[in-house]
């Protein structure tokens, strides 16, 4: 599979760190599985993956922290 954003990279599996800034706060996920393009390095991710992304974020802005860790493979 071949990279959409430089049109010139294979996409490999690896992993990624999420970080979303929400209100003045940051939550940063570990451990992401993605397909990361050996050339640019633009991650993709699976729409299982993308839809657990959202789930672990939007369940980590109820706790209102300033800075908040969480590792993928613990949350999924």
């Amino acid at each position: 599979m071949m990279c959409m954003y430089c049109k010139g990279g294979e996409l490999i599996e690896s992993t990624t760190t999420h970080v979303v800034k929400y209100k003045g706060s940051l939550i940063i996920v570990e451990n992401v599985p993605c397909l990361e393009c050996d050339q640019c390095g633009e991650t993709y991710f699976s729409d299982d993956v993308a839809k657990r992304l959202e789930e672990i974020v939007n369940s980590v802005k109820k706790l209102a922290t300033k800075i908040s860790i969480i590792d993928y493979a613990n949350a999924a």
